[in-house]
């Protein structure tokens, strides 16, 4: 199944035949993409999208971009049209929020960005602990945490798993000046 899941392009690391959290996000994704109820579990919907070769269609043709697919939820990391990566996010949950007093609704913004700033290590910010972000708008950005359900829950942000953060770092996948599309 890992070997299958990363053949299709979902990121998870180096197959291990062992379920941890990497397979499981990828199994998110994989359902995600597929349209069916995420489990993060193998069952007989998500073991059909597999045999069928199921994987999200990138946007974008041309370049190396980063693109965030929010009716989806869903990060692709995409090179002239190829899938590098396929990812599991969580972003803007929709709800209400005070920051500094200020009332907010959790959205993450749509358009066309580019990756900005980076910290290379926790950032704390007046909403939580944010792991290796990197930012595309404002103080919006794409970043690891320990928590990525299979359902938007974020301020904004674009809420990744911490080994898939790592990941992005370690294969130069996201560095400054990096297109961002979030759609």
């Amino acid at each position: 199944m890992q070997q299958r899941l990363t053949s299709l392009g979902y990121w998870l690391g180096t197959p291990d035949g062992r379920f941890g959290t990497t397979t499981q996000q990828a199994l998110f994704a994989v359902q995600k993409a597929a349209g069916i109820p995420r489990s993060g579990v193998r069952d007989p919907a998500t073991a059909a999208a597999l045999d069928g070769g199921t994987k999200p269609s990138p946007k974008s043709t041309t370049g190396h971009l980063i693109e965030v697919d929010l009716a989806h939820q869903l990060v692709l990391i995409v090179t002239n049209g190829h899938l590098d990566g396929v990812l599991n996010t969580s972003t803007g949950g929709g709800y209400v929020y005070y920051d500094h007093g200020s009332r907010q609704v959790a959205t993450t913004p749509t358009g066309h960005f580019t990756t900005t700033w980076e910290v290379n290590g926790t950032r704390v910010s007046s909403l939580g602990v944010l792991w290796r972000p990197k930012y595309f708008v404002g103080g919006i950005a794409i970043h690891g945490d320990s928590s990525v359900p299979a359902r938007p829950v974020s301020h904004g942000c674009v809420r990744v798993s911490n080994a898939a953060i790592d990941w992005i770092w370690a294969s130069g996948s996201d560095p400054i000046g990096t297109p961002v599309w979030v759609y």
